[in-house]
């Protein structure tokens, strides 16, 4: 008896031994917390912390970042120098102005042609060109100077002290005081510009009063602040008309009565004029004024600069918004704050464009969306949504702005568009550059041409020739576009490549992606397009297929020319077809380095001025060597909709922020993780090249190229100064498919040599700081997972083996407080939580403490830790499966919009055996210990002690039903119900797929068991499933309290018997069909006897209802280990004609799990509430933003008479 206790003791003392060295193994949550405190310490040094835009331009920061930008551009001129050595702060500011804002103009003009600012926001960020001499001040831009004269006039009013201090109290803000000086010498410059003789004296002599009363220090007696509005009421009349594009009498008219008006509100209202020190200029303007001349000479003003700045003034006297909500598209805000942001950050200085590292943009592309067709448009979904009037709901305020751009109504019927050619264009291009599509991605990496033109363009320009050149706001002021000279220097330094391996089959066979491809290439010249031609010959006789790598372009006709055409000994696609894609075109890049981007990205122009700065980092040595691959971050940019694109948005956020900020320095483990890194060309096509192509092995080829480099003695560095945009899935199912892929490459990577060679040359600490930032997460993800099933399983071992019981006796009776604390480990951390453990710090470093925590509880609300404890599932099942048998493959995710109702067949087949049969098997684990498990607790200890295990449950099961949009709508239900059913029990048969058949699918769920390893693996793992039978059959009443190996046979016995009765119950009518009538005789038959056999035995035996019960969760279990093994060993089961048995069994598992998961849905379902609460929950992020997310999800489309 005594060894019986100390053996228990020892297992229970190893259990809970393995349970907590599991938990250390979460070297992940540790590696976060020190990442996110080294940023803290010394992210002062980087810069990379972000000042939020209202911040920004109610500051000096604006006119920081313009200097900064300077700093770290290479255009000088030789005037600068002098103003420098000269000390003329004015005319070097306002020279320092000019310089910028043929950059700014550029940003804020590429924002209007993107749609993201309307046109008067563009007037409002629009900075003039500063001429020298007009102005003795630097005008910004009107945005920045906005309501600061009403706010002036305000301080001016209540201000009681010295005329000194109300200076000082307007100077504090540095824009105030612009707006106020701008505001004074306008008025002057334009009066005096369109009055002659007494007019233009006038003038003189009251800005000579105003200047005299200034130097007196008597200003604020001589001038009345409260008659300011009527001054500025007057003057708003004045420019109103000035404004007009044409003269005519009328305006004249108009306008001399205007001004007469003015004059009566300056002399008799607004300032006391002394007329003592100028009596002879005074008796001249009064007689004229008496004689009814004063103001009839006008000289209408016709000059642009002087239309300019009349505009500008009137502007500045009558917008009244705020700075902090200009521009008010989140987007524009986002680029402009990251922009004006990265200016700050340390970056090295940029070379002259015919001096910088040449460079290739380089994108691998096959059959995805180029651009959307009309048709794709137009085209209904089941919800009678089309992805037009999707796209016009998410994107409201840019649907306007296009309009406008177009020359259309705001309130234009979309039919109105359809009938002219270049409005269909427009409008195509328009959907197709807010989707993740080509012309998306070509469009912005055309930016870089556009930059390294306008640089190129500037420092050609001499010092004189700067004033001439540099324009305002309209047309003719971009030069640099028709440039020869820009233009060839930008094409000598920038190519682009977008490999399209099948672009001549498709344009073979006429498709539309081939079309759409040539259209790219005619619009943007520089646009390269490689791909693989396919050309049938005879040799011998003999059919022959030859294979051609080929560079194209389109000719001034908009028709392919060929630039280089290479012979290849074969077909190229041996191995993975995106990087056999990537190698064969890689010939076809210039330049010493290369950028390698996705079809789903995106860049801006504001990020393309700073390219020339990020090549430089090849020059910069890092330690012993120089930089091999240029990290380069990225900002998610379809995050901006649903819950769960924001979950997916953030967490990307914050490994591309956080993450590889400290993998690069300090911990020098950084790989390359997909685009859009910065290869150095030469180096990496002398060593192996950018990516390996190996089948299955190389799925996640990406990370090999930094393997490759880091083996070979490169350097890796990351830049949060420069980013390019970055689509992600956006659906459940495109993000399962998607986190599924790269948890299968890596565990192909565990298998690989590069991690082999890799861990035997790093020293100890990179080792280990490179296993936790690469496989190593994705194998402490499948250990805290194991964690569980280990914990639950000793659970149950300590319910139904009465060790548990007899321990907490005896821990009672000797008071062993450590005993009963181990006894009763509560398994309280949540994992869905600890998931999002690097995203909660990412937001503390980035946006500071309040707004992080204010973001975490928001996202607890959208329930995102069950979508973390969801992806936990799929991490751990695909990394699992290619540990154990490998064939990791490829997933297509899809890249279009998601917000539609996925049907339950269609959730049901892709998380079934990943997350739902694991689900129910923790779900049972819980419930078995809840019946037997001993716990003086009572109902409060089993709660503390199974809620997280609970909630990673219900999560597995149900999670892709509670982030399915309509998933709780009764109408959808009974579709899915009818649908699921047909998919349940339709036959299989040759060419019918899985999603139109369960046998179909069932056949393809085991397809990756194929080796003698796999399938022993598999009966190893699928015996925990006969533990519940061996436990609970003891613990029936029918067993009498015997511990006999004989009820265990029994048991089986029992098993064996209802297999017989399933088998009955399962014959096929149609295979019988001669027999029918005995059938139903031996089935009724059957029937009665099991009913009469089991009230026989619940009257006259021990057995009682509860064994019934369980009985259920005794057997459930010990089914699906058969079936699993049988699975296992397919070929020998068919062999022994046992397989369609297995089949209707496994028919009977996947019914029975399907009705369990659907019925509380059905359920829910039943109240409109839970449907309302839903949406809400799935779409906090659009109703944050005021769009109509509810007419997408109801279908109420106004498009429906197109």
């Amino acid at each position: 008896m005594l060894g019986m206790i100390f053996s228990r003791r020892i297992i229970i003392m190893l259990l809970q031994s393995f349970l907590y060295g599991l938990q250390c193994c979460q070297f992940t949550f540790w590696t976060f917390m020190y990442s996110t405190l080294y940023c803290l310490l010394f992210m002062d040094f980087s810069l990379v912390h972000v000042i939020a835009w209202e911040r920004l331009v109610l500051s000096r920061l604006f006119t920081d970042s313009l200097r900064s930008f300077l700093e770290h551009s290479c255009i000088d001129f030789m005037l600068r120098k002098q103003l420098l050595s000269s000390g003329q702060e004015i005319e070097l500011n306002k020279f320092d102005a000019s310089r910028f804002s043929p950059f700014w103009n550029e940003i804020v003009r590429n924002l209007r042609e993107e749609d993201y600012i309307n046109n008067f926001e563009l007037e409002l960020l629009l900075m003039p060109k500063n001429d020298v001499g007009v102005l003795p001040i630097v005008q910004w831009p009107v945005f920045l100077l906005a309501s600061k004269v009403f706010l002036a006039k305000e301080i001016a009013e209540d201000c009681k002290d010295s005329q000194e201090e109300l200076w000082l109290r307007i100077s504090k803000d540095e824009y105030m005081q612009y707006a106020v000086v701008e505001s004074f010498h306008s008025i002057y410059h334009i009066l005096t510009s369109i009055l002659e003789k007494e007019g233009r004296l006038w003038v003189e002599r009251i800005y000579g009063g105003i200047r005299d009363s200034i130097s007196k220090r008597t200003i604020q007696s001589d001038l009345h602040f409260k008659k300011l509005l009527n001054v500025i009421a007057k003057l708003v009349a004045v420019l109103g008309i000035l404004r007009g594009t044409t003269e005519s009498s009328d305006l004249k008219k108009g306008l001399v009565n205007a001004i007469q008006d003015l004059y009566d509100v300056v002399h008799h209202e607004a300032f006391s004029v002394d007329m003592s020190g100028h009596i002879e200029d005074w008796d001249q303007i009064n007689l004229a004024r008496a004689e009814g001349r004063l103001f009839n000479k006008l000289k209408w003003p016709n000059d642009p600069k002087l239309k300019d700045l009349i505009k500008r003034l009137y502007s500045l006297l009558t917008i009244k918004e705020s700075a902090a909500t200009v521009p008010k598209n989140l987007e524009a805000r986002r680029r402009l704050q990251f922009f004006t942001n990265s200016l700050f950050m340390e970056m090295p200085v940029a070379r002259p464009v015919s001096e910088m590292v040449s460079f290739s943009v380089f994108t691998p592309y096959y059959s995805e969306i180029v651009l959307y067709s009309m048709a794709e448009l137009q085209k209904k979904n089941e919800d009678g949504i089309t992805t037009l009037f999707y796209l016009q709901k998410i994107y409201p305020d840019e649907w306007k702005n296009f309009l406008t751009r177009i020359n259309r109504d705001e309130n234009a019927a979309d039919s109105e568009l359809f009938g002219n050619p270049n409005d269909i264009l427009e409008l195509r291009l328009w959907a197709s550059y807010r989707g993740q599509t080509l012309a998306r991605t070509v469009r912005g990496m055309m930016y870089y041409r556009k930059a390294l033109m306008l640089q190129s363009y500037l420092e050609r320009i001499q010092s004189e020739d700067l004033e001439s050149t540099l324009g305002l706001a309209g047309s003719a002021d971009r030069h640099f576009e028709l440039s020869p000279e820009a233009r060839a220097q930008a094409d000598l330094k920038f190519t682009y490549v977008v490999t399209c391996q099948i672009y001549g089959k498709q344009k073979g066979e006429g498709k539309a992606e081939a079309a759409d491809i040539a259209l790219l290439m005619q619009r943007n010249e520089a646009l390269r397009v490689a791909y693989i031609d396919e050309v049938e010959n005879a040799k011998n006789g003999k059919p022959i297929t030859e294979y051609y790598s080929k560079l194209v372009k389109a000719d001034i006709h908009g028709k392919d020319k060929e630039i280089y055409s290479i012979k290849l000994p074969g077909n190229p696609k041996l191995g993975e077809g995106k990087p056999e894609n990537q190698n064969h075109a890689i010939i076809f890049t210039r330049g010493n380095a290369v950028q390698t981007i996705d079809m789903n990205q995106d860049n801006y122009f504001e990020e393309a001025l700073k390219m020339r700065n990020l090549l430089e980092e090849f020059s910069l040595k890092r330690g012993k060597h120089y930089p091999s691959i240029l990290g380069v971050r990225e900002h998610v940019f379809t995050g901006s909709v649903s819950s769960l694109a924001s979950f997916m948005s953030n967490q990307e956020t914050s490994f591309v922020t956080l993450g590889q900020r400290v993998l690069a320095n300090p911990l020098k483990v950084r790989m390359h993780y997909g685009h859009p890194d910065v290869f150095d060309r030469i180096f990496h096509i002398t060593r192996g090249g950018i990516s390996k192509a190996s089948r299955s092995i190389n799925i996640s080829e990406d990370i090999y190229a930094g393997f490759n480099s880091t083996l070979r003695q490169g350097c890796i560095t990351h830049h949060e100064y420069i980013q390019v945009g970055k689509g992600r899935d956006v659906g459940l199912n495109q993000i399962a498919l998607f986190e599924g892929k790269v948890a299968g490459g890596n565990g192909e990577q565990v298998l690989s040599r590069d991690i082999y060679r890799l861990g035997q040359l790093f020293d100890f600490f990179r080792m280990l700081s490179f296993y936790v930032t690469t496989v190593g997460f994705y194998f402490c993800t499948m250990l805290t997972v194991l964690t569980v099933y280990i914990f639950l399983y000793g659970k149950m071992y300590l319910a139904l083996s009465g060790v548990g019981e007899s321990i907490q006796n005896r821990a009672d009776i000797l008071q062993n407080a450590a005993l009963n604390a181990a006894l009763n480990t509560q398994f309280l951390f949540q994992i869905g939580v600890f998931t999002a453990v690097p995203m909660i710090l990412g937001f503390i470093l980035e946006s500071g403490v309040l707004t992080a925590f204010v973001q975490f509880i928001t996202m607890q609300f959208q329930m995102c830790s069950v979508f973390f404890t969801f992806s936990l599932g799929t991490r751990t099942h695909y990394f699992g499966r290619a540990i154990l048998h490998g064939g990791a493959k490829y997933r297509a995710t899809g890249r279009g919009f998601v917000v539609r109702h996925i049907k339950f067949a269609e959730n049901y087949r892709i998380y079934s055996r990943s997350h739902f049969v694991k689900g129910m098997e923790v779900a049972l684990l819980l419930v078995i210990f809840l019946a037997y498990g001993f716990n003086n607790g009572g109902a409060v200890g089993y709660i503390l002690l199974s809620i997280s295990s609970w909630i990673m449950a219900l999560s597995w099961l149900f999670a892709p039903y509670l982030f399915n949009p309509s998933g709780f709508e009764w109408q959808k239900i009974v579709e899915d119900f009818r649908d699921w059913t047909n998919w349940l029990f339709y036959r299989g048969g040759i060419g019918v797929k899985g999603e139109e058949s369960w046998e179909a699918w069932w056949e393809e769920e085991l397809q990756h068991i194929y080796s003698i390893r796999g399938r022993i693996l598999e009966t190893i793992l699928s015996l925990r499933f006969f533990i519940f039978q061996f436990g609970v059959v003891y613990h029936m009443n029918a067993s009498g309290g015997s511990t006999a190996l004989l009820v265990y046979w029994i048991s089986w016995a029992v098993l064996g018997g209802l297999f017989i009765l399933l088998l009955v119950f399962g014959l096929n009518p149609k295979a019988m069909v001669h027999f029918q009538l005995f059938l139903r005789l031996v089935k009724s038959v059957a029937l009665l006897m099991v009913l009469a056999a089991l009230v026989l035995a619940i009257l006259f035996t021990k057995l009682s209802v509860r064994d019934v019960f369980a009985s259920i969760l005794a057997f459930v279990p010990t089914g699906w280990g058969i079936i699993s093994i049988a699975m296992a060993w397919k070929p020998v089961v068919k062999k022994l004609g046992l397989w369609k048995t297995v089949r209707a069994l496994a028919r009977l598992y996947d019914a029975g799990m399907g009705m369990v998961i659907f019925i509380p849905i059905a359920i829910c379902s039943w109240f409109p509430f839970i449907s309302t609460f839903q949406t809400r929950l799935l779409f906090n992020q659009a109703f944050s933003r005021g769009l109509e997310i509810s007419l997408i999800l109801a279908g109420n489309n106004p498009n429906a008479g197109i």
